[in-house]
């Protein structure tokens, strides 16, 4: 933006105090001037000069006083003028340190942190709040950099895929067309899976949807109900305990979480006779959604790094509907656009607890015009 060129906020401060200091120079000369008047004699006053020329003259019985006023009220300018640059200084010197932070994150570096000395006040959380926004912007940078490298990686997967096999194609005439069309196909549908994700995952990090009241309870039964004939062909039972915990945001988006939640306990599950349970319940201020399942063991360390973005666990098991890796990163982003939370903890008799919080409903939902309503693409 381009503005004018103006006083700096220090010089401001300091016409300011000089400006208060004069002021009270002239109201306490004013005062004394006052009572020397009631005690000079009224004959006095006939000698007395109307206009300003009585500080040089002496025949005015007024022009001591009236001299030491000058001096006094020049000593003060001055002194304020000084004193007040002096602490002006002093005072914004912590809101130099932000400036200066601000310019070099503004030049791209984001590790660097003011950290301010001292106690509490105005600038000190101005400071604080600065560091905490640098902190997670670095923290968001750094993740979008990861998802940006790895989601690029991932596309070209498939896109490589597919020209080794029309290269294969075209230097082998008796390869079989419709087995060539079938593999190609295949390829192509996991790239559609894996676009189809990661504009869904966009769109929840954009928070572009509009808000309703929903019922975590109906939602869970409604995905338990979709997938339930996955879960029978891989010879699992669903079990559903929905007590009723409203929430406020996107009915869509929290359909979609919520199968993604099933369905990675689904696939990653026992080879047979495993079990999902589903649970929503409310708590203080939070409506809670619980997915549970039976599975291989893990380790905390491995059950707390599931939800990043393409990163699948080397201990999970029955991988071959795992889809394109962002199913729970999927559901961490629809959680934390609703300023909720997912929690994963690995379970002791094996499989996975994920645990979501939302903000409980208590008043009405702020309507917002959507941006995009987000498709229902088959989880992953």
């Amino acid at each position: 933006m381009n503005r004018a060129p103006g006083l700096s906020v220090r010089l401001k401060l300091t016409i300011s105090y000089a400006g208060f200091l004069m002021l009270a120079a002239v109201l306490m000369l004013a005062a004394v001037w006052l009572v020397v008047l009631r005690y000079i004699p009224d004959g006095a006053l006939y000698h007395m000069h109307p206009s300003w020329w009585f500080v040089v003259d002496r025949s005015d019985p007024l022009h001591g006083f009236g001299s030491i006023a000058v001096i006094v009220l020049t000593f003060m300018l001055v002194f304020g003028l000084l004193g007040g640059w002096l602490l002006a200084g002093r005072m914004l010197a912590p809101l130099q340190r932000v400036t200066d932070a601000t310019r070099i994150a503004a030049g791209g570096s984001l590790s660097h942190r003011i950290r301010l000395e001292g106690r509490t006040d105005e600038f000190r959380e101005l400071a604080d709040a600065f560091d905490a926004m640098l902190a997670r912007l670095e923290a968001h940078v750094g993740e979008q950099e990861r998802f940006a490298a790895n989601a690029s990686h991932e596309l070209r997967t498939p896109l490589a895929i597919t020209r080794t096999m029309l290269e294969v194609a075209r230097n082998d005439p008796n390869t079989e067309p419709g087995e060539l069309v079938d593999r190609l196909h295949a390829v192509n549908a996991r790239a559609i899976d894996l676009t189809e994700a990661l504009l869904l995952l966009s769109r929840a990090d954009r928070r572009a949807f509009s808000r309703e009241h929903v019922d975590l309870s109906l939602i869970a039964e409604e995905a338990a109900e979709n997938l339930l004939p996955f879960a029978e062909g891989r010879g699992l039972t669903i079990e559903t305990s929905a007590e009723k915990a409203s929430a406020i945001g996107s009915r869509a988006l929290m359909l979609q979480m919520t199968m993604n939640l099933v369905h990675n306990a689904i696939v990653h599950n026992l080879p047979s006779e495993g079990a999902v349970w589903i649970t929503t319940s409310t708590e203080p201020r939070w409506a809670v959604l619980t997915v549970e399942n039976t599975g291989e063991k893990l380790s905390p360390q491995v059950a707390a790094t599931l939800a990043e973005p393409f990163l699948r666990g080397t201990e999970r098991v029955r991988t071959d509907h795992a889809g394109v890796g962002l199913g729970l990163a999927i559901v961490k982003s629809i959680a934390a656009a609703h300023d909720g939370t997912l929690a994963l903890i690995a379970r002791d008799q094996g499989g996975l607890r994920a645990t979501v919080q939302l903000p409980q409903a208590t008043r009405p939902p702020v309507r917002r015009r959507p941006v995009g309503t987000p498709s229902l693409a088959p989880p992953r």
